[in-house]
């Protein structure tokens, strides 16, 4: 079980680099529309390649974070009937929604992306709008943000197993609102200890 719960760490430990570093994207997106909008309202010049960008840095930020959302057990849960079950109960729905959903729907749509990127890639695929930019990089965002979920899935159901036999903490039991808050303020603090030690270093 330790050397699983050691690969669960390392895959982790990569979604919340990625996953973190992927809200850069957001603000480069909000930079390249308002470089667009001010071109097109002073000098009259557009481009669908400029949309396009944005529709791709969206895109990526999206699929790029999604493992992490996972991660951090912020995805969108409908909780009208989870939340009355007991906790253990809970856990087997989480495991088992692991298990026949989120793995095999990645690896469904890593079969099916993978193909049609690399097809894309050998034909060089333009965008059907004028002066729009190559497809190949928007479906290997899709691909490596499915695979990072899939990835995830994994390291959620090792978790999942080792809450259950008692072998690590519930990471996401349920908690007042004012432990939250707590919580939310010590990864606050951390967050910005670690952004001062960056700097001194710099």
């Amino acid at each position: 079980m330790e050397g699983l719960l050691a690969l669960s760490r390392g895959i982790d430990r990569v979604n919340t680099i990625i996953g973190r570093n992927a809200s850069w994207l957001i603000l480069l997106a909000v930079f390249v529309s308002a470089i667009n909008a001010i071109i097109r309202k002073m000098f009259s010049i557009s481009s669908n390649a400029w949309l396009e960008l944005q529709w791709y840095l969206y895109g990526g930020a999206f699929m790029l974070a999604a493992a992490y959302t996972l991660l951090e057990n912020e995805h969108i849960r409908i909780d009208i009937i989870y939340g009355r079950w007991s906790r253990r109960t809970q856990h087997w729905i989480d495991l088992l929604g692991t298990m026949l959903f989120l793995m095999p729907f990645s690896l469904l749509m890593i079969w099916l992306v993978y193909p049609s990127m690399m097809t894309s890639w050998r034909t060089h695929e333009i965008s059907m709008n004028a002066g729009g930019l190559l497809i190949w990089p928007a479906k290997a965002i899709l691909l490596v943000g499915f695979c990072l979920l899939f990835l995830q899935g994994i390291s959620e159901f090792i978790k999942k197993i080792a809450v259950m036999k008692g072998r690590i903490p519930d990471a996401h039991a349920p908690v007042s609102s004012h432990e939250a808050a707590v919580r939310e303020a010590g990864v606050m603090l951390l967050d910005d200890e670690e952004n001062d030690g960056r700097g001194d270093r710099a």
